[in-house]
């Protein structure tokens, strides 16, 4: 086996060659060390008493590289083989030799069983427990914040607040109409295709109503919301995080919730029932085409069933649910963002976060809503 030809693109490693010699090139420096470690746990040691190194082809060797290379020959030397070192510079051979005379005197820290099933529960527990805390009391800081704008309406950011609703509203009605859109006609189609074998076709009027207007547009629209506002949020304030901005603000006397969290909350809460209405009219439309193209339904005798059969409740069911929507959305988003730690990679990490949570909640929160008119009889 030799792969050596295959891996001079890469920046450091290791290969076996056809000659049994355990050829080491590239760069052993510490940014490497990770995939050096991989490597040499699966790499296939030679089956001879005396194991050749060739050390030719090195380009950089650091401290790092020089201990993973020490601590792998020493376990070699332990397991009875003998090493042969060919072609090592001396001024590796030297880094080797401290290396080695330091590695003696550390002490080799003792191994750490894996965590046992009951232990892993634990300690997923006391991090659910932790995260539950760190929400309750953003939750907490963030109605304090609502509750001082009100008696402080002159603290309320309105020049931000209008940015945001251009942004998170206005801007959201092409791909919410066009969602929405296709959703009345799928549904008109579906539903045209049963209804007329039992010559009902004018009850196209009533499934596309209530379920649009009571089920569907809410949540379609709430799931849009969520993946494309939710998520800016989230990574807009992480950014902001990781570039150490929102601790500027906090030195220059700005409270990032006042700025940042509430705001898009109060934006979101005004938007979402007006997108909602929106895709209400839009795949009402949409059944309405598709009623008449399949069913020969008319504009006028679909306006007509639509007025005599769908129940105000319908409506005002599906459109009581858009602030609560609105405000499980904002509230993730704004959290997610100020949960990022450290790197540009955490924003990524935690903007997915934000997306499922906020659609699993949303959803969630349907079902509730959904059982609960159920008991009423709504």
């Amino acid at each position: 086996m030799n792969d050596k030809g295959a891996s001079t693109a890469e920046q450091a490693g290791l290969s076996l060659g056809v000659d049994q010699v355990i050829h080491v090139y590239g760069r052993w420096t510490l940014p490497h060390l990770a995939d050096l470690e991989r490597r040499i746990e699966a790499f296939p040691w030679p089956n001879r008493d005396a194991v050749v190194w060739e050390f030719g082809a090195v380009e950089t060797l650091d401290t790092g590289g020089a201990w993973l290379l020490h601590r792998t020959l020493d376990a070699l030397r332990q397991g009875g083989k003998q090493i042969v070192l060919r072609h090592l510079s001396p001024e590796h051979a030297e880094l080797m030799q401290v290396v080695a005379a330091s590695f003696a005197t550390v002490p080799i820290a003792p191994f750490l069983p894996q965590p046992g099933p009951l232990e892993r529960v634990g300690r997923l527990a006391w991090r659910g427990l932790g995260e539950l805390r760190d929400a309750i009391s953003f939750l907490g800081e963030s109605l304090m914040t609502f509750l001082f704008a009100l008696t402080h309406p002159k603290h309320f950011r309105w020049r931000t607040l209008l940015k945001r609703l251009e942004l998170d509203g206005y801007n959201a009605l092409p791909i919410v109409g066009l969602l929405l859109f296709l959703m009345g006609g799928v549904i008109a189609y579906q539903g045209a295709t049963q209804l007329r074998l039992f010559g009902a076709q004018i009850f196209i009027v009533d499934l596309v109503g209530i379920s649009l207007l009571r089920e569907i547009a809410p949540l379609v629209t709430a799931i849009v919301v969520a993946g494309r506002s939710g998520a800016a949020y989230t990574a807009e304030i992480g950014t902001m995080k990781v570039t150490e901005e929102l601790d500027a603000m906090r030195t220059i006397g700005i409270p990032p919730m006042e700025l940042l969290v509430l705001p898009r909350i109060a934006a979101m809460v005004i938007a979402l029932p007006l997108l909602t209405v929106f895709a209400d009219g839009v795949g009402i439309f949409a059944g309405m085409l598709v009623a008449f193209d399949q069913l020969g339904v008319r504009f006028a005798e679909f306006i007509s069933r639509f007025r005599e059969a769908i129940a105000l409740k319908h409506y005002l069911i599906g459109l009581s649910k858009a602030p609560v929507f609105a405000l499980l959305i904002s509230l993730t988003g704004c959290y997610q963002g100020f949960r990022v730690r450290g790197s540009v990679e955490s924003v990524g990490r935690n903007t997915t976060t934000s997306v499922v949570q906020s659609i699993f909640l949303v959803i969630a929160f349907d079902a509730f809503y959904s059982i609960v008119v159920s008991w009423w009889n709504l």
